[in-house]
């Protein structure tokens, strides 16, 4: 948790940093998203809108997300967007956490997911980060809602 703070305060230095540089965009990057653990890739189709595909995997299964995200100039910070939009995950999830939640068997859950957030390209490296709050509702096997996803993320800018 303490590392995660200190992370936290290294991206808003830089991002408060960023208003006297110029804007570095992006079209493409790959990386990792830190709770629970995922391998990221961020595309924008169009200047304000892009697609990110995530695949978690972490102690009880994995999960794979697909979103949708509407991104947003900050005024007077070059570089620094927030960002909204939906999306829609499939999870396999093991014994353990069955277990852990008291479920009965089975192990596929789908649902729908939101996400809000921000995010940051470094002006002078190929270096992108996001912090965001993704909420998700479950149907199937494990009902229910979800409000531990999200984190984290440090990705390499392919383009």
């Amino acid at each position: 948790m303490k590392k995660s703070i200190l992370f936290l305060a290294f991206v808003l230095t830089m991002a408060t940093g960023a208003s006297a540089q110029g804007a570095a965009d992006y079209r493409t990057a790959i990386g990792v998203k830190f709770y629970p653990g995922a391998i990221t890739l961020k595309h924008f189709v169009s200047e304000k809108a892009a697609v990110e595909g995530l695949g978690y995997f972490f102690n009880n299964g994995f999960r794979i997300t697909g979103l949708y995200e509407f991104h947003f100039d900050i005024a007077d910070v070059n570089g620094l967007k927030w960002y909204v939009g939906p999306g829609a995950h499939l999870g396999f999830y093991n014994t353990r956490y069955k277990n852990n939640n008291n479920i009965s068997d089975g192990g596929v859950a789908i649902g729908i997911d939101g996400i809000i957030g921000l995010d940051y390209k470094v002006p002078s490296a190929p270096i992108n980060l996001s912090l965001d709050f993704q909420p998700s509702i479950e149907f199937g096997d494990y009902n229910g809602y979800g409000g531990s996803w999200g984190g984290i993320a440090i990705r390499y800018v392919i383009k």
